[in-house]
């Protein structure tokens, strides 16, 4: 039962990670940037949430529209000013670029709100399933099923809708789709407006589960979830669901059965070896480039 325990404790964790991944991957998929300041924007997505139900006393549905809100506009806002003027420059370019918007965010946030933690409210806690000896939070039941929400949603979306045609497009070839008559710049903005919205899903999720809130809360969770996109196959949709979930099961069994200091090295070990035997990652593809 315990080994069960910690397989459901990892596809919970699992779940946050997938959320997030799909962020990078959509971003990547469709604009070929790497936005490693998305790990932040989960950051600012858990202040506003915390604020909005705090400071507002919105009930708890409302509080986590006006974060996804917060999050979405803060994603067009970085898309516009840091991306767009990059959208010809060297990969190199919007890397640092990236890198510079991660700390404007980390900073910006300790400046407005102080490096002292703040603790999210206890709105989704308690409670929990028995099947038995097995016990399943309440908690690690709506991450999970949220995470499946979302990926069904979103493949919906990208494989049914105008404007998913629209994106696959430009994913498939920016210059053709002009010529199609697709705004390819308002599609990467409503790109990057799709990641940072589910970024503030994920803060959610991930400070129900883990409440202390501080001006660094999106780093590491950003980097595994970004491990997790690349696990999965950076680019593919249910990649990033398969690679979170794999990765946070892989965390949480390592923690439980190995070490809890080793179990980041185990993470990213297992990460080199699947890239060594398959470098597109489990779901991605390799393409070739015409010289």
């Amino acid at each position: 039962m315990r080994f069960l325990s910690n397989l459901v404790n990892g596809l919970g964790l699992g779940s946050v990670y997938a959320i997030i991944a799909l962020g990078y991957t959509m971003v990547y998929g469709i604009a070929k940037m790497l936005n490693f300041a998305h790990g932040d924007v989960i950051m600012v997505g858990a202040y506003a949430a915390f604020f909005a139900l705090t400071k507002f006393n919105l009930p708890l549905i409302p509080g986590i529209l006006a974060a996804i809100l917060c999050c979405t506009v803060l994603g067009v806002v970085v898309e516009r000013l840091a991306y767009k003027p990059l959208r010809q420059a060297s990969s190199l370019s919007v890397l640092i670029t990236a890198i510079g918007v991660s700390y404007f965010l980390q900073n910006g946030a300790q400046l407005l709100w102080t490096a002292s933690p703040k603790m999210f409210p206890a709105v989704m806690s308690g409670g929990a399933l028995q099947f038995g000896d097995l016990s399943i939070s309440y908690i690690t039941l709506i991450t999970i099923a949220t995470c499946l929400v979302v990926m069904v949603c979103l493949t919906l979306f990208i494989n049914k809708t105008k404007t998913g045609s629209a994106m696959r497009a430009c994913s498939e070839d920016k210059d053709a789709a002009r010529l199609m008559g697709i705004n390819v710049n308002q599609i990467i903005s409503l790109t990057f407006a799709i990641g940072s919205g589910l970024a503030a899903v994920a803060a959610v999720l991930l400070c129900a589960n883990y409440p202390t809130i501080t001006p660094t809360l999106g780093s590491m969770p950003g980097i595994k979830a970004f491990t997790a996109a690349v696990f999965g196959g950076i680019g593919s949709i249910p990649g990033a669901l398969l690679g979170g979930l794999l990765l946070g099961m892989i965390e949480i069994l390592s923690k439980a059965y190995i070490s809890t200091q080793l179990s980041d090295v185990i993470v990213f070990g297992v990460l080199i070896v699947i890239l060594l035997v398959k470098p597109a990652g489990l779901l991605g593809k390799n393409v070739r480039e015409k010289v």
